[in-house]
């Protein structure tokens, strides 16, 4: 990946607020349900940190989740703060970007 699609000019909710928008350098928009990134949170309570098996089970996670708040953490990562009150995983910028969903990036 380019250090150019790694890198965000805007976070923040789409124009409805229904998910989040990160629009990176490159030109590229990725928009993302929050329900999605929760899924898919790196952090070791979400996975196992000696075998990588995700252990966050889907019935979890609630269908309406939300952040809360949203954290840069240092250039290279976004820390949320879900509406569940989890809020230890960090989604750096190249796995959010591997995480866009749309027909470019699949």
């Amino acid at each position: 990946m380019s250090r150019e699609s790694i890198t965000p000019e805007y976070v923040g909710p789409t124009e409805d607020a229904s998910a989040l928008e990160i629009r990176w350098k490159d030109g590229h928009s990725s928009v993302f349900q929050p329900r999605h990134l929760r899924l898919n949170c790196p952090c070791a309570g979400c996975v196992d940190e000696m075998t990588g098996i995700r252990t966050l089970l889907p019935s979890q996670v609630p269908e309406d989740i939300y952040p809360t708040a949203i954290h840069y953490v240092g250039r290279y990562a976004l820390q949320f703060v879900w509406s569940d009150g989890h809020d230890t995983g960090l989604f750096s910028f190249e796995t959010l970007r591997g995480l866009c969903r749309c027909p470019e990036c699949k």
